[in-house]
This record gives structure tokens, C-alpha cells and sequence, in this order.
């Protein structure tokens, strides 16, 4: 650890654990300046917007206004929006004023000291500054700690960054503390952002204001910035309507807040976002001095009127030419003006395993005054319904509904002029055929994927149905060629076999019992996509089942290590307890491989055996592409990968095994044919750290690996 000065606080900035990557943007900005009421606004483009509980008071803050708190019940819960729950790198400040030697926090999220992950701002009992990182699944922490406090009374802006793998914490624009070599973040996903108490507890008293979280790690020069003034954001925020809102009508005011050095704004309007983001001929609506614009209005941008069902993308470049870094190009934002017919169905549009008294519910169309229900188990016969009864509210009970049957609705909207045919949404109940695997619309599958899906409750046998027409799925029978076969139940798998490269594929599973006079049922359309490149292993097949399960795939007997050879290979593969794939440190997806490694015996390697996708010529691929990530404090050791045990390609950085952060290592396959391997029947890939050839004893650590892949030109 290491200290630049030391002068002020004693406050705690918490992180959690685990791999990921966010956007660089401002997620958070509570300014405290409405001066009554019990909101606190969101500034930002997520509208995090705070509720005021307790009864803290509207006071002076260090820029406009800000909250007193009193240290006893009050504090701003500004909810749990996905775009808080940061797991890469972050900044989190605030401007704060106190006396209290409580434990308490000025800035949290997620619930303290569990393995979910969580961040926070606070101050522990006459405890010296500690910037803790939670490791998330051990509940170990690393410190950053100081001698200097906070409650003397006095105003200070305070500051945590993480930026992978640095952490630093800075006291009035001082970098207070820093240490280097912590992992990454885990996803806060329990307990809501609070300000002024840690969820559940640890409330703190004192004035706070210009409450900011950033998910990067802002530069020396912006937390000064954001400290003198509140400036240091050089991009337009908060924009109206909100990002990704919908606006019920053909015209509005569009506004937003101006960066920190804009002095004139290039405004960019449109329907189409690519047009929008590159300035696309027939976008950009002028510069301007005021941060406000009209559109879908005679004389202005879009004169006949925004259209129903459309949405608009916009962008705000700030401007000033004083500024070398200017114009600053902002992020596109979005709304959408809502069709005409009825939309966000709930249940959603092809819901499965729903509860038999589901109650139905939607958002009615545009300027809809009244709706009319038709409601079903024959597609074909609500899509073709007339003559409903019309109804205001928009819900419907349907009653008591049948276990393991799908059904269909449909809305119509009357908008006091027209009446408008909704879509047909359907659902199927619980106790049906389920949990397709490949889920439902996954992308950049295996293109020897198996097919395999959980059987309904009164099903004992199933037909299976597979294509890439998905109108020819949906009618086909057992004499259509999309037609498969059939199992009994306990077999609820398929293989396919090899399937094209980039090519959607549709499913459907169809269960049947003789002894059922309801059988058979018919079920869903389910749809994948498979990936444009090969896949040698992306690891989520590998479960934890026991070996004595015919289901039962083990990573490390998949991937063999030298937990049975010590003395010749220092690898062990899969973590010591289950789940054996690792789900917290991942690249991609919800699994990668555990790798530890001891070359006290002179290397470590495990090696899989293919058993498909052995053919590395398909489609002309001409480069492997591997995902590793190590740790700073791996023992530096050279990693390597080997084709059919015996043409070695080694990485380029001797220190790879101590990288932090996810690295592609992109290998030309020519480096091994030029050593003897046949592309065409590769039979087992090796991955190591060492000297293969010329083993040496060295260090050891653990390493994870993800996402194999075969690319073409």
C-alpha cells in the first residue's frame, strides 16, 4: 500500500466480485437541489430517482442545495435498476458534511458483507479510511486504510475508484490512498442504492450532497473538476423524455440537462439510431445555445406529427470551442411513441410455467379509450374473433385455467375513432413441456448442439419437430419432413447433428399419453441462432451431477488435469466443491474452467479430447481464439496450448498468467500446421503454464479460461 498525503476521513468504499463489463457512463446523480419535496432526482439518463423516508431537511449544501440527515431514520432509497448493479469499474462521490463517529454510510449498495457484491461509502467506528473489496464467494476483503477523518464538521468531498485493477480513494481531491492487484466486481444485485444508510441498517447524520456514480474510473482531472463546482461531466445528462421511455403523443418539448463546459449544443434528431450516432445526412437539426428542442410540430423538425408505434433516437454533442477537447459527442438516446394496439402483455408473449390463476394485465395503445378481450386454447379462433364486449380497465381474469395447456389472447384497442386488432399473445401453464436448452432466442449456439427440454406433467412420450422455417414447424406433423421422431419419457433429448453456421433454427416439442383423452399436446415454437464461427469448448455443458447419473458431465473429467499424476503435471481443474465450472469469473455466458497450477514439478496442463468440431478447416477458419484471465498474484509462468500432444504455441507475454482482466490470445492455426498437425482431424487441445519441452520447477496460482473458438477470415 502506498499514500500520496494524508488528510481527512475515515469512510469505507466496499466492492464486490466477479467478471464483466459495463459502458463508461454516468449511472447516478443526485444534485439535492429541488429544496423541498420527498424526491431526490436522478440527473443521469437511468432516472434512478431517489425516495425520501424519515424526515430529513432541505438545507445549504456545498453547491445549491442538499439534505440534512439526523442520523436516526432518515435516508433516499433510489431503488435497485439494473444500471446500478456495476461490475467492472465505477466511481462513486459525494460532497459530505458531519460530526457523527457513528458506523454508518453516506453512499450504499447491495447488502454488506454477503457474496452478492456491494459498494459503498461510509465511515466505521473511530476506524481509520478503509477502502474494502469484498471477494465475492470467500467473504475475504482487501483494505486501503488511512489515519484521517471526516467528521470535523467540515465539507469533503470524498471519492472511491476502482479502475481494474487499481483502487484509489481521494479526500478533497487528494489521492488519499491506492493499491493495485484487486479482482474484479460481482454483480450488487441484493439490496437496493441508498443514500444516508447501508440497506437494512448503519445510518449516518450529517449533510450530503452532489451524490455521483460513475460506472468507469474517472481521471484525476475530472474528480477535481467534479469537486470544484460540480463540474467535471462534459456531456449532456438527464434527457426528457427519459431514455428508452414511452411518450403518449405526436409532439414534444425535448430537453436535457447541459454538460459542465458546453457552451452550444449540436442537436441530432431521427428514427433510425445508426443515422442518429454517425450524423447521417438529415439528422443534425443545427447548433444551439438553448438545451431544449421541438419536434413533430408545423415548423419545426418532423412537421406531420411523431408517429405512433416509432421510435426516435437523439443526440446532444456538446460544444465548446475553447475547449481542446471539444465537441464531446453524447450517447443516443431513445422513446418511443406507443402503437396504437395494446403492448407489454403479462404474462409476456410465449410465457411458460404460469400460475393457473393468472390474472392478465397490459398497456393500452395509443390514446386507447376503451379495450376488448378475446380469450382462448385455439389460436385460430381468437385471431378470427369479432363482437366482443369492450371494457376501461386494462386486466382480465380468465378464471381457473388447466394445468399444462397453452393459451391465446388477443386485444383490441378503441381509440374513440378506430378500432385497432391487437397481436396474439399466448402462454402455457404449469405442468408442460419446458426449460428448452437451448433456452428460447439464445444466440451464437454450438453447431452441434443437443436438444433437451424438462417433460410435462402428464406426458409419456414426446414427437419432436426441428427447422428453419418457423411457420413449417408450427404446422408441421408427423408427416412433414420437419418431423424428427419420437421418445418415451425419460429421453428428453435430441441430437440434431451438425447444423449450418449462422442459420436460425426453430423447435417444437409435442407430448403425447394414450391413455390422456387430451393428448397430444401441442407445444411451443422455440427458437435459436447458431454462432457464425466454430465452437471448440464455450464450458456451459458442464454440470455437477454424479457420475453415476447418465447426465453427468464434469468438467475435469472432460478436461484431464494431473490431480491423479502430481508429480508429472501440478493441474488441477474445477473448483474444490460444486459448483466444479466456475459461475462467478466468467468471459461469457455462466460458465468458464478453474485452472490451478503448482509447477513445483515443473509444469501444469489439462487436455480435453474433441469429440466434435475436430475438423478445423470447415469454412476456411484460420484462427483459434482463447479467453484466459489470471491474477496479480499468479506466479509469472509462460502459458501454452498444443494441439493433438504435440505442436506447442506459446503466448507472447511471459507474465500472461498474472493478467487481470479477460485477454483474447488469437493464435494463427498455420503455427501448427507448420509443425505436423492435420487441421482436418484435430483429436485434443492442451492448455498449460510452463516449459512443455524443457520442464522447470516454478510458481503456482490459478488461471480461467473461456470461450474457445475457431474464426474465419
Amino acid at each position: 500500500m502506498s499514500k500520496k498525503l494524508i488528510y481527512l476521513t475515515s469512510f469505507v468504499f466496499v466492492l464486490g466480485f466477479a467478471a464483466g463489463i459495463a459502458n463508461a457512463e454516468l449511472v447516478g446523480y443526485w444534485k439535492f437541489d429541488e429544496g423541498s419535496g420527498n424526491v431526490a432526482y436522478d440527473l443521469s439518463d437511468y432516472a434512478n430517482d431517489g425516495a425520501i423516508n424519515g424526515d430529513p431537511k432541505w438545507g445549504v449544501g456545498k453547491i445549491g442545495a442538499a439534505l440534512e440527515f439526523d442520523g436516526s431514520d432518515d435516508y433516499v432509497d433510489c431503488g435497485n435498476d439494473p444500471s446500478l448493479n456495476i461490475n467492472d469499474k465505477i466511481t462513486v462521490m459525494a460532497w459530505v458534511k458531519t460530526t457523527s463517529t457513528a458506523h454508518g454510510y453516506f453512499v450504499s449498495k447491495g447488502t454488506a458483507w454477503d457474496e452478492t457484491g456491494h459498494y459503498a461509502i461510509g465511515q466505521e467506528y473511530n476506524v481509520p479510511l478503509t477502502f474494502q473489496l469484498e471477494i465475492a464467494g470467500s467473504g475475504g476483503t482487501v483494505e486501503l486504510d488511512s489515519n484521517i477523518a471526516v467528521n470535523d464538521g467540515q465539507w469533503h468531498h470524498i471519492v472511491g475508484v476502482y479502475d481494474d485493477p487499481d483502487v484509489k480513494v481521494y479526500v478533497d481531491g487528494v489521492e488519499e490512498n491506492t493499491m493495485t492487484g484487486a479482482s474484479s466486481l460481482t454483480d450488487s444485485t441484493a439490496g437496493g442504492l441508498t443514500i444516508g444508510q447501508r440497506s437494512g441498517g448503519n445510518i449516518i447524520g450529517g449533510i450530503i450532497d452532489e451524490v455521483r456514480i460513475y460506472n468507469r474510473a474517472l481521471t484525476e482531472p475530472e474528480i477535481l473538476a467534479a469537486m470544484e463546482g460540480g463540474e467535471g461531466f462534459p456531456y449532456a445528462l438527464g434527457p426528457n423524455p427519459a431514455d428508452g421511455s414511452y411518450y403518449e403523443d405526436t409532439w414534444t418539448n425535448v430537453s436535457w440537462q447541459p454538460g459542465d463546459f458546453a457552451l452550444s449544443h449540436d442537436v441530432y434528431f431521427g428514427d433510425n439510431f445508426d443515422n442518429v450516432n454517425n450524423g447521417a445526412e438529415g439528422t443534425f437539426l443545427g447548433n444551439q445555445t438553448s438545451t431544449y428542442f421541438i419536434v413533430g410540430f408545423p415548423g419545426f423538425a418532423f412537421p406531420d406529427g411523431l408517429v405512433p408505434g416509432t421510435s426516435y433516437y437523439w443526440r446532444i454533442d456538446e460544444v465548446n470551442d475553447a475547449e481542446p477537447n471539444s465537441p464531446w459527442k453524447g450517447n443516443v438516446w431513445n422513446f418511443t411513441v406507443p402503437p396504437r394496439i395494446a403492448y407489454n402483455p403479462i404474462p409476456a408473449d410465449s410465457a411458460e410455467s404460469i400460475d393457473t390463476s393468472a390474472q392478465l394485465s397490459w398497456t393500452g395503445g395509443f390514446s386507447t379509450k376503451l379495450h376488448t378481450i378475446y380469450f382462448g386454447d385455439n389460436f385460430d379462433e381468437v385471431n378470427n374473433a369479432a363482437g366482443g364486449f369492450p371494457q376501461a380497465d386494462a386486466t382480465y381474469s380468465p378464471g381457473t385455467l388447466e394445468l399444462a395447456k397453452t393459451y391465446y389472447w388477443r386485444i383490441d384497442e378503441f381509440d374513440a375513432v378506430t378500432t385497432h386488432k391487437g397481436d396474439v399473445w399466448s402462454f402455457t401453464t404449469q405442468g408442460a413441456v419446458g426449460s428448452p436448452n437451448p433456452a428460447n432466442g439464445d444466440v451464437d449456439v454450438t453447431q452441434t448442439p443437443i436438444l433437451s427440454w424438462s417433460a410435462g406433467i402428464y406426458a409419456d412420450s414426446h414427437q419432436v419437430y426441428l427447422g428453419t422455417d418457423k411457420q413449417a414447424v408450427k404446422n408441421a406433423d408427423a408427416a412433414s419432413p420437419e418431423y424428427k421422431g419420437s421418445g418415451n419419457l425419460g429421453s428428453e433429448s435430441y441430437d440434431p447433428g451438425k447444423l449450418e453456421w449462422d442459420t436460425t433454427y426453430y423447435w417444437r416439442i409435442d407430448e403425447a399419453n394414450n391413455a390422456n383423452a387430451d393428448s397430444p399436446w401441442k407445444g411451443n415454437i422455440w427458437s435459436f441462432k447458431t454462432a457464425n464461427f466454430l465452437i471448440v469448448d464455450d464450458f456451459e455443458s458442464y454440470n455437477d451431477l454424479d457420475p453415476a447419473d447418465p447426465a453427468s458431465n464434469r468438467i475435469f473429467n472432460a478436461w484431464l488435469d494431473g490431480f491423479d499424476n502430481p508429480a508429472v503435471n501440478g493441474s488441477v481443474v474445477g473448483n474444490a466443491n460444486p459448483p466444479f465450472a466456475e459461475q462467478t469469473i466468467v468471459h461469457n455466458g455462466n460458465q468458464s474452467m478453474p485452472l490451478a497450477y503448482d509447477n513445483a514439478v515443473g509444469k501444469s496442463e489439462a487436455t480435453s479430447v474433441l469429440t466434435s468440431n475436430s475438423d478445423w478447416t470447415e469454412k476456411n477458419v484460420d484462427t483459434l481464439t482463447i479467453w484466459f484471465r489470471g491474477d496479480t498474484d499468479n506466479a509469472a509462468e509462460t502459458l501454452y496450448v498444443a494441439l493433438n500432444d504435440s505442436a506447442v504455441v506459446t503466448n507472447d507475454n511471459p507474465d500472461a498468467s498474472q493478467a487481470a482482466a479477460w485477454t483474447a490470445w488469437d493464435i494463427d492455426l498455420m503455427r501448427f500446421a507448420d509443425q505436423g498437425v492435420n487441421l482436418a482431424n484435430v483429436n485434443s487441445i492442451t492448455l498449460g503454464l510452463g516449459n512443455r519441452s524443457n520442464p522447470v520447477a516454478g510458481g503456482s496460482g490459478i488461471m480461467y479460461f473461456d470461450d474457445i473458438r475457431l474464426y474465419a477470415p
